[in-house]
């Protein structure tokens, strides 16, 4: 995974992610961001690619956005076409999906803990009171 920074955005991965947003129909984009909150879910206990982990995060961004306190999502590497208003029952999906990020066997937490990633953690908890409404 090529990543440069810490930001949702900030990597390969989330890049290229984006670009499956924008190619989705608009009334089908929700339900791409629901599918990559799901497939972290449903990992339970398994062990969490980087990968899967990395769009959830990107989509949980991409929710946060339209949230109260949420913020825009400015970078080029984020999905160029705007996002319709996204359905509030995507919210606790999000909450969930960035738990399990954090909670091990993830492999994007290990990969950020190998290198002091308190800053990228306190961006994801950022997105998940976001979401949460708290």
């Amino acid at each position: 995974m090529g990543t440069w920074d810490i930001g949702p955005f900030d990597n390969d991965t989330a890049a290229d992610f984006s670009y499956r947003v924008d190619e989705a129909p608009e009334e089908k984009k929700a339900e791409v961001l629901r599918a990559s909150f799901r497939e972290v879910i449903e990992t339970g206990g398994e062990y969490l690619d980087s990968d899967v982990a990395v769009e959830a995060i990107a989509s949980a961004a991409l929710v946060a956005a339209q949230c109260p306190g949420g913020e825009p999502v400015t970078t080029s590497y984020g999905p160029k076409k705007p996002l319709p208003a996204l359905p509030a029952e995507l919210r606790p999906a999000a909450v969930e999906a960035l738990d399990r990020v954090l909670t091990e066997p993830s492999e994007l937490l290990e990969l950020w803990e190998e290198s002091d990633g308190e800053e990228w953690k306190a961006g994801v908890l950022r997105l998940r009171t976001v979401l949460s409404g708290a």
